[in-house]
């Protein structure tokens, strides 16, 4: 199959779009009412995809439309193909004012509890017309999967892994600690001095076993020759443990990055010695690819507001 002969001069972006709307909507009926124009339009667009490529990109039934496994690969390819042209028109709007444009941010809840929520807050308020839209997932299948495919334009977090991708550039912001947390009402928080061993006993709240948080947390025990407490309530969500910590009676664990930006003034760190050990956090973007304009803005207020947490 040449490119040149059979494929550059035959393949039309709207007949892609059209073929990405059939497979969201599951018909080729739904398809043309979405995109308000008629159902032989939409057949005779996917024909003429069908032709160019010569393979079947759809298959037909009863209960709807599905991609074909070539469908499925060619969707997968033009989404990143369809995401960078969005992007394009997005850097274009922008080139006059970088200001004004749109930033696409890949992150995790504690990160965008603590550190990126103070970043947000700085620049909106300097740059009224700039928007945020925030991806929140896990580092390494958003490198994979959201940052490939240009749904993204960077990621701020813990990083992805501790050698960074060969088509990746990263930066370390700084070295983030998983401090041991309670109520200011905790009985704990009058102590000055604690060990991981006298708190086997208390009532937990911690985040699954197989999480990072969790692994980590796990390792901090082991190390102590300690068996990780049993949790009273095990969940991946801060507004519940918000919720226990509240009752003063539950520990849990939290980021030093989140619990110094978070305006919360009624948790407070317990002083555990020695110390959980730390992790870098920092910024991911793809290598050779035009940031958008707004990012450089947003990196460097990323590297000014995260300047008091290295030490």
């Amino acid at each position: 199959m040449q490119w040149k002969d059979r494929i550059g001069r035959r393949l039309k972006l709207q007949d892609m779009h059209i073929l990405l709307a059939t497979v969201e909507s599951g018909s080729m009926a739904k398809a043309a009412e979405h995109l308000a124009i008629s159902q032989p339009v939409v057949s005779r667009a996917i024909a003429s995809l069908e032709h160019t490529l010569g393979v079947r990109l759809l298959d037909r039934s009863r209960s709807g439309i599905a991609p074909t496994l070539y469908g499925h690969a060619l969707l997968t390819h033009g989404l990143a193909a369809f995401n960078e042209l969005k992007r394009g028109v997005k850097a274009i709007e922008s080139l006059a004012d970088p200001t004004a444009g749109e930033l696409r941010i890949g992150s995790t809840e504690p990160i965008a509890a603590g550190l990126l929520g103070a970043i947000i807050e700085e620049l909106s308020a300097k740059h009224p017309r700039l928007a945020f839209d925030v991806t929140l997932g896990y580092p390494p299948e958003m490198q994979a999967r959201e940052l490939r495919t240009r749904t993204i334009d960077l990621i701020i977090g813990r990083l992805p892994a501790l050698i960074p991708a060969e088509d990746t550039d990263v930066e370390v912001l700084f070295d983030d600690k998983l401090h041991v947390i309670a109520s200011v009402q905790n009985r704990w928080t009058r102590r000055r001095k604690i060990k991981l061993s006298d708190l086997m006993n208390e009532p937990w709240c911690l985040p699954p076993p197989e999480s990072f948080p969790g692994q980590r947390l796990a390792t901090a025990f082991r190390a102590r020759k300690l068996e990780l407490p049993r949790a009273t309530v095990t969940a991946n969500s801060t507004q519940l443990f918000d919720r226990m910590l509240a009752t003063g009676r539950f520990l849990s664990t939290r980021p030093r990055s989140m619990m110094h930006f978070s305006p919360q003034s009624t948790l407070k760190a317990l002083p555990v010695e020695p110390p959980i050990d730390p992790w870098p956090v920092g910024i991911v973007t793809l290598k050779n690819r035009t940031l958008n304009p707004a990012a450089q803005l947003f990196i460097d207020c990323a590297r000014r507001i995260s300047e008091p947490l290295r030490d």
